[in-house]
């Protein structure tokens, strides 16, 4: 699944691609469902003639900045793809709506899951969502003593707690598994019972893991491409997710372990990252 690095790549490619650029029709595919409830037609019939004025994310979403104050807000969710393309290329494998710009080019949505949407929405729509998320973790309000606080008051398993997106924004299952063994965290270690030498491991973890799946360009294992259609690359830099399966830990050579933790696979050193 995309998550922040992902979709930061994606919006850092796009930028340049569509910003300025105005929508002058969209041609959808035999998904309707992918612009929500309000429907294709409805959705054309107020986004069409609108120019993109920003290009922004928050959290694991991507928002096309509309010239009226609204947007157009895009969740890739697990196989999602927004790819900036020539309006004579040939449709993308799964691919559900095009948004066609005024330069001959489109902004193709494709996902083969069928979970990602691409939704039209108001100023006060966003601020609802806004309320429901966590701190940018790569933001300057996401502190050790912010992420200590906001442990403190959570009983639940560690893993899960990081996972939820009101506490950290962005973060998904990738790249948790990668922080709390950078950590030395066993991940199904109580929230609440960090020490402070802990939390700030985490803490620096946290921010080290998305640091470089950004400058790596994001994690490809199947779907995720950037905006241009280029896949990242930081999947050959993963320390133990998706090597669970015969994979030994770089940092002390014992087998890795694999667990589910709050219905999430979960790999982790059982001698590295110690629940105690």
């Amino acid at each position: 699944m995309p998550e922040l690095p992902e979709v930061e790549t994606v919006r850092r490619s796009l930028l340049p691609l569509v910003v300025g650029r105005r929508i002058v029709a969209v041609r959808p595919a035999a998904f309707p469902g992918v612009m929500g409830d309000a429907g294709i037609a409805a959705t054309a019939a107020r986004i069409v003639g609108r120019a993109i004025a920003d290009v922004r994310r928050r959290a694991k979403y991507l928002f096309l900045d509309l010239d009226d104050g609204s947007s157009l807000m895009v969740h890739l969710r697990m196989t999602g793809r927004l790819v900036a393309a020539p309006r004579d290329t040939p449709p993308l494998r799964f691919e559900h709506l095009a948004i066609e710009l005024d330069d001959d080019r489109d902004l193709r949505f494709a996902d083969q899951r069928k979970f990602g949407r691409v939704l039209h929405r108001l100023p006060e729509d966003l601020a609802l969502l806004e309320r429901r998320l966590g701190p940018e973790p790569l933001g300057a309000g996401f502190t050790a003593a912010s992420l200590a606080a906001s442990l403190a008051r959570r009983p639940g398993k560690l893993k899960s707690v990081l996972l939820d997106q009101r506490l950290v924004a962005g973060l998904g299952n990738i790249y948790v598994d990668e922080a709390l063994f950078r950590a030395r965290l066993h991940p199904e270690r109580a929230a609440s019972g960090l020490a402070e030498q802990e939390v700030r491991r985490l803490h620096h973890a946290i921010r080290a893991v998305l640091r470089e799946g950004l400058a790596h360009r994001g994690t490809t294992f199947s779907s995720f491409q950037d905006a241009e259609g280029v896949e990242g690359a930081n999947q050959r830099n993963l320390r133990v997710y998706g090597r669970g399966k015969g994979g030994t830990c770089l940092r002390c050579t014992r087998p890795l372990a694999r667990t589910v933790v709050g219905g999430r696979g979960t790999t982790f050193c059982p001698r590295c990252q110690v629940n105690g």
